[in-house]
């Protein structure tokens, strides 16, 4: 019965990808990475910023183990990873009229398990983590959306705090800095952030002096946002389940840790069940968002003006595993990618206190992984 309503739903989504886009007050797409056994590639859904209301679109390109994706500044491209041994990026072109994607091409990533990939802020360029080899490449961007292979490679290298629990070098984002001078890769196994000088132009990297930034043994970083003011960065570890803060020299790409503090209640024990995976600072500079897996929850920090953070409460993301959330562009909303459930939930950012409010909104999706909204208007 239930294999009989999801193949109902599947089909209504299809048949809404081929109609033109015309829901009032659509704003944007929200394309969604997923890599789960019944999931096919990159999902779209209408997305409303007034209300946060999703329609369904459907299946906007088949991609397997397009877990994490990414969208080109001039709103014409999409690239998504593979997630594989002898990992791959795929360059897509966007049809904003129906949310369709059409292949363009797909390279290597130079890895094995690419887990994120970022376009630079001048469109130049593709910045890739592999994951399951431990090492970063850029990857330069044709006019056209198409991807030439990798003119800069690096391989991570270096010892680890729990050889049992990170195993190895673990490449696990890779981003440009506000100026597009640096770009700044997270590696879980290393407890390192590594800084790399960036060369959007010519699609090179090489390393920084410092070249990298430690956080504490065995935390695992993992993602890595910037404030707006530029001033400050921040890293979510999955291991340790906590948040580091870092003061910001643009000047010359240098991180200098100000704060680490806990992602989860007062109370919670952190288990080697219990991870984190995603982190990302409100528009507005005052809030900071990082979701827990396993106890499957969104903290919310408020932002003080020196940096720091404070943690205001942990939200139940109604789901499990939520290995992803977008916050829409417009600060109004977050969505929850909960991975193992099958599902995102929208909640409603109070813009006063960063709080979370359920809108009582669910849409299913096979194995979300990642959020990404175009906007088109």
């Amino acid at each position: 019965m239930l294999t009989s309503l999801r193949s109902v739903l599947a089909l209504a989504c299809f048949a809404a990808l081929a109609a033109p886009f015309t829901a009032p007050g659509a704003d944007y797409i929200a394309y969604i990475g997923t890599a789960g056994r019944n999931s096919k590639g990159i999902y779209a859904f209408r997305f409303d910023s007034k209300s946060g209301k999703l329609e369904p679109l459907g299946l906007a390109a088949e991609a397997r183990r397009s877990s994490f994706i990414a969208l080109h500044p001039n709103r014409r491209f999409l690239y998504a990873v593979a997630e594989a041994k002898g990992g791959a990026v795929s360059a897509f072109e966007i049809d904003a009229k129906t949310g369709r994607l059409t292949l363009l091409n797909t390279v290597s990533s130079k890895g094995d398990g690419p887990c994120y990939v970022r376009v630079d802020r001048t469109g130049k360029a593709v910045l890739v983590a592999n994951y399951g080899s431990g090492s970063v490449a850029v990857l330069p961007i044709e006019p056209d959306g198409r991807l030439r292979e990798s003119v800069s490679f690096v391989q991570h290298t270096g010892t680890v705090a729990d050889p049992k629990r990170q195993g190895g070098p673990h490449a696990h984002s890779f981003n440009p800095s506000p100026d597009n001078r640096f770009a700044i890769a997270a590696d879980l196994g290393l407890d390192e952030l590594l800084v790399y000088r960036f060369d959007a132009a010519a699609g090179t990297i090489t390393p920084n002096n410092p070249p990298f930034t430690k956080v504490a043994p065995r935390s695992g970083p993992r993602h890595f946002a910037f404030h707006p003011n530029g001033k400050y960065a921040y890293v979510i570890n999955e291991i340790s389940c906590t948040v580091t803060a870092f003061d910001y020299d643009a000047k010359a790409g240098v991180l200098k840790e100000i704060q680490t503090t806990s992602t989860l209640p007062e109370g919670v024990k952190v288990t080697d069940a219990l991870s984190t995976a995603e982190v990302q600072v409100h528009p507005s500079g005052k809030f900071l968002y990082g979701s827990n897996r396993v106890h499957d929850s969104i903290a919310v920090f408020s932002i003080a003006p020196n940096g720091k953070l404070t943690l205001i409460e942990n939200v139940s993301t109604q789901g499990k595993i939520p290995r992803n959330f977008g916050l829409d562009p417009t600060g109004s909303f977050l969505l929850a990618a909960n991975q193992d459930s099958n599902n995102i939930v929208v909640f409603r950012i109070d813009k006063k206190t960063g709080r979370l409010t359920p809108t009582g909104q669910t849409v299913e999706v096979p194995a979300p992984m990642c959020v990404k909204f175009l906007a088109l208007k």
